[in-house]
C-alpha cells in the first residue's frame, strides 16, 4: 500500500495506540523571514491584547503605520463544544450550545432548539414562542451594549464604556429574573422554555422599558455628535454591499452597506412576521454606519419587547407530549431551583411508572428521528446557523453551526489593508466578533 509523505503530520505507533502529530502547516512560509529582500515590519497585535475585541491575534505587516497586509489568527478560545455536544443527549445539548456566543445565549439556544424540534415534526405553544422573542430581544440589546461599550473602550471613549455596562446591567437583571442566569442560561429547551415567566416580571419589564429609551438616547448625546468619535469611525473599516455578499458577511455590517437583510424579515421565525418592526440600515458601508445600525436595532428591539409583552397568553410552556417535555416543572425552593415539591411527592410516592419515566427521560433522554435540518436565526452578529444531524439515537449525530463571527471575521483584510495601524482596530470593533462563537 503506497503512503503519501504529509511535511505536516507524521504519526507511530506507541503500546497505547497510534499516535499522530500534526505541525504547523506553512506557518514559516506564511509569517516567518521574508526572503526576497524586501524590508518589513511584522507585527503581532493580541491574543493578549486589550483591544483586538477578545483572544484574537492579528498578524500585520507594516510600512511605518500603514497596514500592507492583515491576517486574522483564531483558535485561543477553543472549547470543542460541537464535538462534546454529540457525547450529550438533546436536551443537554443546550447547556453547551449556550455558551459559545457567550454574549448572546438565548440565540445559540433558540436556534440550536428549534432545529432539535424541526426534527421531532413538533410545535412550540404559542406562550413559549411568545417568551422566546421577549427574552432574545432583551438579549439583543444587552449584546449591543457590549458591543458598543467595548468599542468604546478600546477607541479610548471610556465613559460609553461605562455607562454601555451600566444599561446592560439592567438587561442582565431581568434575564435572571425570568431565567434564574445573567448568562449561559439553558433557558430554551426542545419544545418550549424551561419554566414559565415568574410573577412580577412583567411589572419589571414595563419599569425597564419605561427607562431605556431615554438611556439609548444618551449615547446620541455622549457619541454621536462627538467630533473625535466621528473621525475614529467614518471611512474606517469600508466594505460595500458586493464585498459582504462576496465573503458571506451578515447582521449589522451587512446592513450598514446598504442591504436590509434580516433573517426575522426574510425568512420569518417564531411569528416574527406579526410583529411590527422595521430594519435599520445605513449606507456608509464603514464603523459609523454599524454604530449608527446598533443603535437603531435597539431601539426596534425595545418595541418588539413591548409588543411581546403586550400578546402574552396564558397557556402551556412546553409541548404536552410526555415523550419529549420535562417530567417536572421547575420551581424556586429555598435550596434554590429544582423539581417542584408536588412531582416529587408524586413520583416517589404515588406512581413506580412515573419514577420510572422520569428516570429514564432524564438519563437517557428522547429519541428524534434520523435526519437533517439547518436552521437560521438572525443573532446580533448576523445568521446564526444550526445544522443538526440525527441517526435516530437519543443523542446528535452531528451539531454544526454556521456562527456569524467566524464568518465576519474574513472581512478584517479587506477592511483593514491600506489603511492606519489604528483604524485596525476601529474596523475589528466594528465587526463585534466572539470568540467563543468564532473557535467553539
Amino acid at each position: 500500500m503506497s503512503t503519501t509523505y504529509d511535511p505536516y503530520a507524521g504519526s507511530r505507533q506507541t503500546t497505547e495506540g497510534r499516535v499522530y502529530t500534526v505541525t504547523g502547516g506553512d506557518w514559516d512560509q506564511t509569517l516567518g523571514v521574508d526572503l526576497s529582500g524586501e524590508e518589513r515590519l511584522v507585527v503581532n497585535m493580541g491574543p493578549q491584547h486589550p483591544s483586538t475585541h477578545g483572544v484574537l491575534r492579528l498578524v500585520l505587516d507594516l510600512e511605518g503605520e500603514t497596514v500592507t497586509k492583515a491576517r486574522v489568527v483564531i483558535g485561543y478560545l477553543h472549547t470543542g463544544i460541537e464535538k462534546n455536544v454529540e457525547y450529550r443527549n438533546w436536551v443537554q445539548g443546550t447547556t453547551f450550545v449556550t455558551r459559545m456566543d457567550y454574549l448572546s445565549p438565548l440565540y445559540n439556544e433558540a436556534g440550536y432548539c428549534m432545529a432539535v424540534e424541526k426534527l421531532l415534526g413538533i410545535e412550540v405553544p404559542q406562550r413559549a414562542q411568545t417568551i422566546r422573542v421577549l427574552v432574545m430581544e432583551i438579549n439583543r440589546i444587552a449584546s449591543h451594549l457590549v458591543g458598543l461599550a467595548t468599542g468604546g473602550m478600546e477607541l479610548g471613549a471610556l465613559t460609553g464604556m461605562t455607562n454601555g455596562f451600566r444599561e446592560r446591567e439592567l438587561c442582565l437583571d431581568l434575564l435572571e429574573e425570568i431565567t434564574g442566569l445573567r448568562m449561559n442560561h439553558a433557558y430554551i429547551r426542545p419544545g418550549g422554555v424551561a419554566q414559565d415567566l415568574p410573577p412580577g416580571v412583567e411589572g419589571s419589564i414595563r419599569e425597564w422599558l419605561a427607562v431605556m429609551p431615554e438611556r439609548l438616547a444618551g449615547y446620541h448625546k455622549l457619541l454621536t455628535g462627538q467630533p473625535i468619535w466621528q473621525r475614529r469611525l467614518k471611512d474606517v473599516g469600508y466594505l460595500d454591499v458586493t464585498g459582504c455578499v462576496a465573503l458571506g458577511i451578515t447582521g449589522p455590517v451587512l446592513r450598514a452597506a446598504g442591504l436590509p437583510w434580516d433573517l426575522r424579515k426574510v425568512e420569518p421565525y417564531l411569528g416574527y412576521e406579526t410583529y411590527d418592526f422595521e430594519v435599520p440600515t445605513a449606507d456608509t458601508s464603514d464603523a459609523w454606519g454599524r454604530y449608527l445600525v446598533r443603535m437603531a436595532e435597539m431601539f426596534e428591539s425595545l418595541k418588539l419587547v413591548e409588543q411581546a409583552l403586550d400578546r402574552l397568553e396564558p397557556g402551556p410552556v412546553m409541548v404536552e407530549d410526555r415523550k419529549i417535555a420535562w417530567p417536572a416543572q421547575l420551581s424556586l425552593g429555598a435550596d434554590g431551583m429544582g423539581n417542584s415539591l408536588e412531582h416529587v411527592r408524586h413520583i416517589m410516592g404515588t406512581s413506580m411508572e412515573a419514577l420510572i419515566h422520569h428516570f429514564k427521560l432524564v438519563t437517557e433522554g428522547f429519541r428524534v428521528p434520523a435526519g437533517q435540518v439547518y436552521v437560521p436565526v438572525e443573532s446580533p452578529r448576523g445568521e446564526l446557523g444550526y445544522h443538526v444531524v440525527s441517526d435516530g439515537s437519543t443523542r446528535p449525530w452531528r451539531v454544526h453551526v454556521r456562527d456569524p463571527s467566524f464568518v465576519n471575521l474574513q472581512a478584517t483584510a479587506a477592511m483593514s489593508e491600506g489603511g492606519m495601524i489604528a483604524d485596525v482596530i476601529a474596523a475589528i470593533a466594528s465587526i463585534d466578533p466572539v470568540m467563543g462563537g468564532v473557535d467553539r
